[in-house]
């Protein structure tokens, strides 16, 4: 039995029909989801012995589906992706195309398949509880069950979903829930994962100590946070060494009580200088560390290794992501870790240009089009780091466009957790205002996406304003 027993016979499923196949396409999505979801599928397809060929999709439309048919593959394997285009999926099925098996956390359409995992079907919520790689985890969790020869019970595994669980935001007030946490527990037994209560901001492996405050937006502090200087003066003030031969160190290389002193200090800075006791307390909350990674690398924290892979996916080398998690940690990393510093590039002027040029307000929701100022394949990033900057309202959705090409313009909206507790849910805005004008999208409540044709952005607007106002009523 696997860690998420409302699932298990769906996973079952799933495995017998795998090994029954010759050979399977893998398809998978590209973000840090869908990039640890493949890699899950693939090591155990590996340690199966089925052949398999991996292949990675920007999105899954009627053209993307058309093209695996046509590979003449009997079995096609869809992680994170595949449920929202069940309907398109099933039709090729009917007409012998191939035999699909889909192990996903979306929402899905409106048709049916043999052989789905989706916690979605089980009243396990996709968004907040299993990811893609969650999905993919108990898949193949299943297959070392229904397959003696696997010659280990894929626990292991467990690792990759929990960074496909933090990359794909679902953590609910700082911590994996619901049947995330079971696979939590299950790394911890395999001694892969380790959960444990540290200071929360991103970079605790990597970054120097005052680059690492200076940068922690999530809870601002005046002063110190977005304020070099501000930074090292704090920093200089305690009453501890916190450089070596003049570098300054890394938040993992301090000694426990070094981290004490540092964490008290700032605190009562951020109380000091009015951040809310409620928000202040979210400096210190629930990290997941790979035990099998080093110390002070950006592979050892599931938050900073999640961000690495979405660098490389979303500069169109998923393979390099794919690389990684299946653990080169030579050529791979490299090229990982300079695509991450062209992505912080990005994310940066990408956030820039959103102050400059502000938000459009409708009733119901707020938008921006960056056209070609922000690549596509990162506009919904920018569109959720903007709810944080000044002139962007944090309690209204927000809709960002983006040109995809000449004919297509890429959507992304980003909510939060606030707003889905009012009843806000994206997927169900991007799906049916996209459709509307001709488009199609999907996603979860508090994230979601659309291609729509291009120049009905201000239709699509329209659109999606009045569902999110009968929403939120």
């Amino acid at each position: 039995m696997g860690p998420v027993p409302a699932l298990d016979e769906r996973a079952t499923a799933c495995a017998r029909r795998l090994q029954e196949a010759d050979r399977v396409l893998l398809a998978s999505h590209i973000d840090a989801d869908g990039l640890t979801s493949a890699a899950i599928a693939s090591t155990a397809l590996e340690r199966a012995s089925l052949p398999h060929e991996v292949v990675f999709k920007k999105q899954l439309d009627e053209t993307e589906i058309a093209s695996i048919a046509a590979t003449e593959y009997e079995t096609v394997l869809f992680t994170d992706f595949g449920s929202g285009q069940l309907d398109v999926i099933a039709e090729h099925e009917q007409a012998g195309a191939f035999e699909a098996v889909i192990a996903d956390h979306h929402q899905p359409a409106d048709a049916t398949t043999e052989y789905h995992l989706n916690p979605l079907l089980e009243d396990i919520d996709g968004a907040s509880e299993l990811s893609g790689a969650g999905a993919s985890y108990l898949l193949a969790r299943a297959l070392a069950d229904t397959d003696e020869s696997t010659p280990t019970d894929n626990r292991d595994l467990a690792a990759l979903a929990v960074v496909g669980a933090v990359g794909d935001m679902q953590t609910v007030e700082g911590e994996l829930v619901g049947a995330n946490e079971a696979i939590v527990a299950e790394g911890a037994e395999a001694g892969v994962v380790e959960e444990a209560t540290d200071l929360t901001l991103y970079g605790t492996q990597t970054r120097p100590l005052p680059k690492l405050l200076e940068y922690g937006n999530d809870v601002r502090i005046p002063g110190i946070s977005n304020d070099e200087q501000g930074a090292v003066a704090f920093l200089q003030e305690l009453d501890v060494d916190l450089r070596t031969e003049g570098t300054w160190r890394r938040w993992v290389d301090l000694t426990a009580d070094e981290k004490q002193t540092v964490t008290s200090a700032l605190l009562q800075r951020a109380l000091e200088r009015g951040v809310p006791s409620e928000k202040a307390q979210r400096l210190v909350g629930t990290t997941y560390r790979l035990l099998g990674e080093s110390e002070g690398s950006e592979l050892r924290d599931a938050s900073e290794f999640s961000t690495l892979l979405n660098a490389t996916a979303r500069y169109e080398r998923a393979d390099v992501g794919l690389a990684v998690c299946l653990g080169d940690r030579d050529e791979a990393l490299d090229r990982a870790r300079h695509l991450l510093e062209t992505h912080r590039r990005n994310l940066s002027e990408g956030l820039e240009t959103v102050s400059e040029q502000g938000v459009e307000e409708a009733e119901h929701v707020q938008y921006f089009d960056a056209g070609e100022e922000i690549r596509e394949t990162i506009v919904g990033i920018v569109a959720g780091m903007a709810l944080g900057i000044d002139g962007v309202d944090p309690n209204r959705p927000i809709i960002a466009f983006a040109r995809k090409n000449e004919e297509e313009t890429k959507v992304s909206a980003r909510g939060t957790g606030r707003l889905v507790g009012r009843g806000l849910d994206l997927s169900a805005v991007m799906t049916t205002a996209s459709r509307a004008v001709g488009g199609d999208g999907g996603g979860h409540d508090i994230a979601a996406g659309a291609t729509v044709p291009a120049g009905t952005e201000s239709e699509f607007v329209d659109e999606a304003d009045t569902l999110v106002g009968e929403q939120l009523g």
